[in-house]
């Protein structure tokens, strides 16, 4: 769908809010304007499943050299909305924690009816196919740690013609989540 930056400004979008990625308490780190170039990175974000352990929130048990050791890691990733899936990419190195393996990520890119687009990147294990339309919350992958990245994680970027999106979590959905879940989603 083509929209040109008049008609979006008309429209009034600059954001987009999603479902969230994973039934799972997790943290991000945003990338501001400017810090990546690339459409499906700018104003992205890295989203990363953190449980609190011994007093403190933390990201992996152990050491975290290894994946397993990553909260993150081969979680179930969710659909960010009711679309279709409009390109997969595949990168078949698996990274270990710390350590960069420059490439592309293994990627799923959504589309909403009206042209936003969503990607998620890192992911791995994915259960869907280019054409499949796709439903909020669905799960269409798992966490993985591939392309550049140095530990398991999920990036979302968003994107509207050539206009990156500032990215919003469901905060409604994410109540309803703790509610279904409960501690085990925040306690080992």
């Amino acid at each position: 769908m083509q929209i040109n930056e008049e008609r979006m400004k008309d429209l009034n979008i600059s954001e987009v809010i999603i479902h969230p990625v994973f039934n799972h308490l997790f943290l991000t780190i945003e990338h501001p304007e400017g810090q990546y170039q690339y459409i499906g990175d700018a104003l992205g974000r890295d989203c990363m499943i953190t449980r609190f352990k011994d007093g403190w929130m933390r990201m992996y048990d152990g050491d975290g050299m290894l994946n397993e050791d990553w909260y993150t890691w081969g979680a179930d990733v969710l659909a960010p909305f009711d679309g279709v899936v409009k390109s997969i990419f595949i990168n078949p190195i698996t990274n270990n924690p710390g350590t960069l393996t420059p490439g592309r990520a293994s990627s799923i890119v959504f589309e909403r009816e009206d042209g936003v687009l969503v990607t998620y990147a890192h992911v791995m294990d994915i259960s869907v196919k280019e054409g499949d339309i796709v439903t909020t919350g669905q799960v269409v992958a798992k966490a993985g740690n591939n392309g550049y990245s140095r530990n398991p994680h999920i990036h979302v970027g968003a994107w509207l013609g050539d206009t990156p999106l500032q990215i919003r979590f469901d905060l409604q959905r994410m109540g309803t989540q703790m509610k279904e879940f409960g501690d085990r989603l925040y306690l080992c």
